[in-house]
């Protein structure tokens, strides 16, 4: 396990503890599509996020459409259900935010 690496969330600017979230998951690094559209050095990139933040992408957004439409940062951003999280969770205690309250949250907005 990497070590613990504390700084800035570069979705929710939150001083937090950060983890290494691939741009192109590492599930469809071996897939031909990926390999041939996409170098070695592009699929290894990534950004250091906040688990909250994390934990967001990965439930808003299946690990295909993530690798194909939503890696950059810019795209991640403009996904609707991770921008309504960002604007959420970024005036919260950096502490983990329930995802549990993220989620009653949406379905009582539906």
């Amino acid at each position: 396990m990497p070590p613990v690496k504390n700084g800035t969330c570069v979705l929710c600017a939150r001083f937090a503890s950060l983890t290494f979230h691939h741009l192109i998951p590492r599930s469809m690094h071996s897939n031909k599509w990926f390999k041939k559209n996409f170098t070695r050095d592009r699929m290894m990139e990534g950004l250091e996020i906040c688990r909250d933040c994390h934990s967001a992408i990965h439930q808003a957004i299946e690990e295909k459409s993530l690798a194909r439409n939503y890696n950059t940062l810019e795209a991640l951003r403009s996904h609707p259900e991770v921008s309504k999280f960002i604007d959420w969770v970024s005036n919260k205690d950096t502490n983990r935010v329930p995802m549990r309250s993220w989620r009653e949250r949406k379905k009582s907005r539906r």
